[in-house]
């Protein structure tokens, strides 16, 4: 279930009054009467079920309440209510199927925002994996894989394609291009000292590595992981389950790609450095195409879920 709160002018509270009881999946509604002083206005609360949640938020926006007033939306971990229960069981659908995409898109807008931490975290997740690569330590590299945070600006290069966003989509590209530059550069410089007080060598690097040598060996294994890691991701994201992200961060080597290009090129391994490229893009292009066609399946089937429920 979802909470929604509502901050409605006088004149505006009616119609969000009559589209809540008018939505199969709501209870709980609650107005206040002039209790809103920032801005000034009526207090409108409910609960709705989440397979309804979509279609009210975009009446709700039709309204234009979120310009004359406020909408915000919580989830409900617990609800003990015959209400709830029966709200949900009226709404057509289930729960975990549906996707609210005002939630998505606003989630993967922070996600994919060029900040300090952004590029920190990219940084630092790089730079550990420049020491699993030279050391050959797969912990290092789930590790480095794990702190990563590009999945956020690829989510919304998804999210921007599907819900036609042209300033979600340049943001994110951004965020990804200029976060792995930075963090690539920085892993240069790094690994620059690392071999000057001898912790780096080229030996180590071009040693057989049978833990970490995948990592510049891109083949079709690694665009069919990046796939169904892209697709698992989608979908953690679009139900909630965001647990799931840390199996989708470990599953493809794009911060270990960059992180090996890095260690290379001070070496002069152009070899190595283009090979790991090759992965990091190869992964990057998968998790991109995944993601798009997973948002677009669900977006489909949502609909035509509706309208068999309609019918």
């Amino acid at each position: 279930m979802l909470h929604l709160r509502l901050i409605t002018p006088p004149d505006c509270t009616d119609d969000a009054v009559r589209l809540i009881e008018n939505t199969v999946g709501t209870t709980h509604l609650v107005v206040l009467t002039g209790a809103a002083r920032d801005p000034e206005g009526d207090v409108v609360t409910c609960d709705v079920a989440r397979e309804a949640g979509d279609q009210l938020l975009s009446g709700l926006q039709e309204l234009g309440l979120e310009k004359t007033g406020s909408i915000a939306v919580e989830n409900i971990d617990l609800s003990l209510s015959r209400r709830a229960d029966k709200a949900e069981s009226d709404a057509p659908g289930e729960a975990a199927d549906a996707v609210l995409w005002e939630h998505l898109v606003d989630a993967t807008h922070e996600e994919s925002t060029l900040s300090v931490t952004y590029v920190a975290f990219i940084t630092l997740a790089t730079m550990i994996a420049a020491c699993g690569v030279v050391l050959d330590n797969a912990i290092l590299i789930v590790g480095a894989m794990a702190v990563g945070p590009e999945f956020g600006p690829l989510a919304g290069i998804c999210t921007a394609a599907v819900q036609r966003a042209p300033r979600l989509a340049l943001r994110s590209l951004i965020a990804l291009l200029v976060g792995f530059a930075a963090a690539m550069a920085i892993t240069v410089g790094f690994s620059f000292f690392m071999d000057a007080v001898g912790l780096f060598t080229e030996e180590q690097l071009e040693a057989d590595r049978p833990n970490t040598g995948f990592i510049y060996a891109p083949d079709w294994f690694s665009f069919v992981v990046a796939i169904l890691a892209g697709a698992a991701g989608t979908l953690s994201l679009t139900s909630a389950k965001s647990g799931a992200l840390v199996g989708v961060a470990i599953s493809v080597t794009t911060v270990p790609a960059a992180a090996n290009a890095a260690v290379a090129l001070i070496y002069g391994d152009t070899n190595q450095t283009l090979r790991s490229s090759e992965q990091l893009l190869l992964n990057l292009l998968g998790i991109i195409l995944a993601g798009t066609l997973t948002l677009l399946i669900q977006k489909w089937l949502w609909s035509r879920q509706q309208r068999n429920s309609a019918g």
